[in-house]
């Protein structure tokens, strides 16, 4: 939801040899003078073509993303940047696994005290598919498990005393009131593999007060017949992070009260207490039984990543990577709507999400490409494919690099810069982990612009973008978004439930093109100071995220 961008080299970084070495964290941020120029309409220029009708929303696989691929690699190509996809090109092309749904919707039987219930697909219930059983019938025993979280660290251990081989698990949705939302929310998206370690084969979700406020079902409903994509090797296993768990489901509150039929505990008692500041509701074999059946069909499709690199000008640096990121793709054409006219608007162009963070990062490789001072560190500009589909693009290219994985030392990830409005405060997801943070607020500092908090720490934004994968490889990443001041937070309100996954993103906007320059000089000031530093971005000393996927890098104490 939010992207970043970076501006021209300064001379002001190149640091002479007898000065004493400096950290990224304390290196001065390039002055005023030093930044180059910004064009507004080259900005609008780039967004204007990716968000035309005629690459059809950009979707993931589509012609329309094909052509938005070879715009940017012309672009990489124009400035002078070498190619860094396969075999000498700009593209890293990627095998998709697409999973749709047969004709006959998927159903879920609960067995219990009070006699057999069926939920129907997108009905009360949601029910995941599964490719590599493309007709699915499971039936076991069902536990509840808590939250079905396990850590050490964080006093987790929502298993003990549980038996759950062979079994469907039964977990509540998200994590305990009071966990720190980055940390809840990485372990949430963990619960499959911990739940397979135990030996489930299945996992049913069930909403808490606080998730089903945040996302009511309805909503969730919404989406319950797209397709399931994921990332296949060069050796053409499709990834599964947790190939173990056979079926998963989603369930709205009649087919939880089915559930918990005759349970020494009631979904209701079990909600409340999840609803105060620690619960943890404990976990117990339920007395049902669910049976899963789901009927589905998958194809191979590709997209690119787009990839290229500026060599670093240091002799001892320019083996180490910073990593500018921004999705390409989007959301393509929405399926029609009873009632629709023939010229209703289904084409979700994409303007802002993530047109605008390409053109920034375009904007930021010609700047860089043109200063006369390069970069100290070489810099690798990905433009993702599959972001919308699951970060998927990013974390392909996150887990099979086209430079040394270990040698890639930051990301920075420009995604959706919300350029409706004059910013004057940013906001970088994940700053609060490593040196990142103050390497932002420093660089930006000069041009009067301020660095936030979090302002949305409900929303779990830290795991919900492309940086994201390149921090679960061990590489401190940020995510940097136009802050809430000046305006900013009734137009992200606004947006987030109006234009956004909508038709309505694209040229017809009130954009604010000179935010978008602005914006593009911020980040250029931030990837100065992570590309010419002695010192490449750190983790923090006792971090979680650090300690958990880099624990042999050198940490810096907080600050």
């Amino acid at each position: 939801m939010k992207r970043l961008a970076l501006l021209a080299a300064t001379a002001a970084l190149v640091l002479p040899a007898t000065l004493p070495a400096q950290t990224a964290a304390t290196a001065p941020a390039p002055a005023a003078a030093d930044a180059p120029t910004f064009s507004a309409a080259a900005v609008r220029a780039h967004v204007e073509f990716l968000a035309e009708d005629l690459l059809k929303g950009r979707d993931t696989g589509s012609e329309g993303h094909e052509i938005a691929a070879r715009y940017v690699a012309s672009q990489f190509d124009g400035l002078g940047l070498k190619p860094a996809g396969d075999n000498g090109s700009w593209l890293q092309r990627i095998g998709f696994q697409k999973t749709e749904r047969a004709r006959t919707p998927g159903t879920l039987t609960v067995t219990g005290p009070a006699g057999s219930k069926s939920f129907t697909h997108a009905g009360d219930v949601l029910i995941g598919m599964n490719a590599a059983e493309p007709k699915l019938d499971v039936s076991a025993p069902l536990v509840f498990v808590g939250y079905g979280l396990e850590n050490a660290r964080l006093g987790l251990n929502d298993y003990a005393g549980l038996d759950v081989k062979g079994k469907i698990v039964v977990t509540l949705r998200g994590y305990p009131k009071g966990l720190p939302s980055e940390e809840g929310a990485h372990l949430s998206a963990t619960k499959g593999k911990i739940a397979e370690a135990h030996g489930a084969i299945g996992m049913l979700s069930i909403g808490t007060l606080q998730s089903m406020k945040a996302r009511p079902w309805n909503r969730m409903v919404q989406f319950a017949d797209e397709p399931d994509f994921t990332w296949v090797s060069p050796e053409g296993v499709p990834f599964d992070a947790a190939p173990g768990i056979r079926v998963g489901a989603s369930l709205d509150d009649a087919a939880a009260q089915a559930v918990f039929a005759g349970a020494p505990t009631s979904i209701a008692a079990i909600r409340k207490q999840a609803d105060k500041a620690g619960g943890k509701p404990k976990g117990f074999a339920l007395k049902s039984t669910a049976q899963i059946q789901v009927e589905s069909v998958s194809e191979r499709v590709t997209s690119p990543n787009v990839v290229a690199i500026l060599p670093g000008s240091d002799p001892k640096l320019k083996d180490e990577y910073v990593v500018l990121s921004a999705h390409l793709d989007h959301i393509g054409i929405s399926p029609a709507k009873p009632g629709d006219k023939p010229d209703t608007d289904r084409i979700n162009n994409g303007a802002l999400d993530n047109g605008a963070g390409i053109a920034t990062m375009l904007e930021v490789a010609r700047a860089m490409a043109q200063s006369p001072n390069k970069p100290r560190r070489s810099i690798v500009f990905l433009a993702s494919t599959g972001e919308e589909k699951g970060l998927l693009g990013a974390d392909y290219y996150a887990r099979h690099p086209t430079v040394p994985g270990k040698q890639i030392v930051g990301n920075v990830d420009l995604d959706m810069p919300l350029l409706l409005y004059p910013f004057t405060d940013v906001i970088a997801f994940g700053a609060d982990h490593s040196t990142l943070g103050p390497i932002v607020a420093k660089a930006v500092a000069p041009m009067g612009i301020k660095l936030a908090a979090d302002p949305m720490p409900q929303e779990t934004i830290f795991v919900r973008s492309d940086h994201y994968m390149f921090v679960k490889q061990g590489v401190p990443a940020v995510f940097l978004a136009t802050g809430y001041a000046n305006g900013g937070e009734k137009a992200w309100g606004e947006f987030l439930s109006g234009a956004y996954h909508h038709p309505g993103d694209d040229m017809t906007q009130k954009i604010d093109w000179d935010a978008g320059a602005r914006f593009a000089e911020a980040n250029y000031r931030i990837a100065r100071v992570m590309t010419d530093s002695d010192t490449p971005p750190q983790w923090y000393k006792a971090d979680f995220f650090g300690d958990l996927f880099a624990p042999e890098a050198a940490k810096a104490p907080k600050q």
